[in-house]
């Protein structure tokens, strides 16, 4: 496919611009004039179109194909909470509009979705007050680490380090060292759970939390949970769940109930919105009673006669962390979402995530290797070490994957498990998909071990096939000058 400026030429025109009532160009000051034109191709109308529209069927997506990517719950978007996002009376308001006026509400619809958003995240994670700004995963996990080192400073407590286990996300710790904090690593025993004996070494005086994936990205839940929390507050340090793996557990355990203090959940995969929508993402964020005072401010409370306002009164509150009430389009979502799942919907999900990702486990497990074979929930890592003697490594299987129209797993990450792929089906994906995907991970194990020299070639039907990635790090062109 040529590049648009490939399909430049200085003669064609895509659009006839009118004539210019703006004083000429002699009579501005040169400073702000251009010395010379933008570098912007020049293609016809229907070229510019045609382009466009080329790339956007090379874009990959779950309304197109299955996502198998773990530890990120790529699951499909149902179209019912789209129409509820579009309803003018939502999409045409504007967060600057007064909360409320004599003869007309405006905002107040908008401040009710994010108030009762904010007591349904509360019931289904044990926690008792949200703040539904954050705007991505990775913003929830620094507004909570930001929260840990409030409390610790309204007390006087100096702490320094926050633990993570090696099973954990790899945001954390760039969220808790943003934060302030230095970080202390605890290995995976050989159960692929926090290590007891390692954490119960690294917890002293100077821990100010813990940060846990549960269940972990090797899908397992963590036996040892209540003793973990019980050993964190009893040393004085605040319990964090990371919330991203949620959809294995929704409506099956809260995180309140198992000791943590703080949570972030993530809309875009837990509760069906997508991964943008106006922008990047939710992850609001959970905080028991003794915490709250530190949320975000504004805080959308209910006033007497049931109207709704922004409270600013907040001393004690970490500051804003994003601009009016987070991004609505996506809180919308959510909230449509699970008003239309109810209680036994939402625990049918995580019912039929945990299905579907030993259902897949079970297909693989005699053609590759499974580190971590029992009591995995809605993800589970396979290795492909096994085929790397004949040169077929993780990264080989993913580039081959491509070319059979599915997107490939996550690989090489946990980082505990060498040639890792990561592996998250989620509820939404038929017996079909789930059957059709593992058919091909077994004829590329297959050819892994009868033509290892096949995957230099793979992938043969994408844009691009297999880059330099070493030359591609340090030697970026991601510009085309012409």
């Amino acid at each position: 496919m040529e590049l648009i400026f490939e399909l430049s030429d200085e003669e064609k025109r895509g659009i006839r611009l009118p004539v210019s009532d703006a004083p000429d160009a002699a009579e501005l000051d040169s400073s702000y004039t251009r010395s010379a034109l933008p570098l912007l191709p020049n293609v016809s109308e229907a070229e510019a179109v045609r382009h466009f529209t080329r790339m956007s069927r090379m874009n990959f997506s779950v309304d197109t194909n299955f996502y198998p990517l773990g530890s990120c719950t790529m699951k499909y978007n149902p179209r019912f909470t789209e129409k509820i996002a579009a309803l003018e009376q939502f999409a045409s308001i504007h967060p600057l509009q007064p909360q409320l006026i004599k003869g007309g509400i405006l905002t107040q619809g908008a401040m009710q979705v994010i108030y009762e958003l904010e007591r349904q995240l509360c019931e289904i994670t044990g926690m008792n007050a949200f703040t539904t700004q954050p705007m991505a995963g990775a913003h929830g996990e620094l507004t909570g680490v930001m929260l840990i080192a409030a409390y610790h400073k309204s007390r006087g407590d100096k702490r320094e380090y926050i633990i993570i286990p090696d099973s954990g996300h790899g945001t954390n710790p760039a969220s808790a060292a943003i934060a302030g904090f230095k970080v202390k690593t605890i290995k995976s025993d050989k159960n692929g759970v926090m290590d007891m004996n390692e954490y119960r070494s690294a917890l002293d005086e100077k821990t100010a939390g813990i940060m846990l994936t549960c269940p972990n990205t090797l899908g397992i839940f963590n036996p040892h949970i209540k003793e973990i929390t019980s050993l964190a507050h009893e040393a004085g340090a605040l319990m964090y769940y990371d919330g991203a793996n949620m959809n294995a557990i929704m409506g099956k355990a809260k995180p309140g109930d198992l000791g943590f203090d703080i949570v972030h959940l993530n809309l875009h995969k837990t509760f069906s919105t997508p991964h943008g929508g106006g922008g990047p993402g939710a992850g609001p964020v959970g905080v028991k009673d003794f915490l709250s005072e530190f949320l975000p401010i504004s805080r959308i409370v209910m006033r007497e006669d049931g109207t709704y306002a922004l409270d600013y009164n907040k001393p004690s509150s970490i500051g804003y962390i994003s601009p009016f009430y987070g991004n609505f389009g996506i809180l919308l979502r959510a909230y449509a979402y699970i008003l239309y799942m109810g209680n036994d919907g939402l625990v049918e999900a995580s019912e039929n995530a945990v299905l579907n990702a030993n259902y897949m486990k079970a297909l693989l497990k005699n053609r590759f290797e499974i580190p971590y074979p029992d009591a995995t929930l809605h993800e589970f890592v396979i290795s492909a070490k096994n085929y790397a003697d004949n040169g077929v490594k993780a990264l080989d299987f993913a580039k081959a994957i491509i070319d059979t129209g599915f997107h490939p797993p996550t690989v090489y990450f946990p980082l505990n498990v060498k040639e890792a792929m990561m592996i998250e089906p989620t509820e939404t994906e038929s017996k079909e998909t789930l059957d059709a995907f593992a058919a091909e991970l077994i004829r590329l194990a297959d050819l892994a071990e009868k033509d290892p020299s096949a995957f230099h070639d793979f992938p043969e039907t994408s844009p691009v096939s297999r880059p330099d990635e070493v030359k591609a790090v340090k030697e970026p062109n991601l510009r085309f000058v012409y």
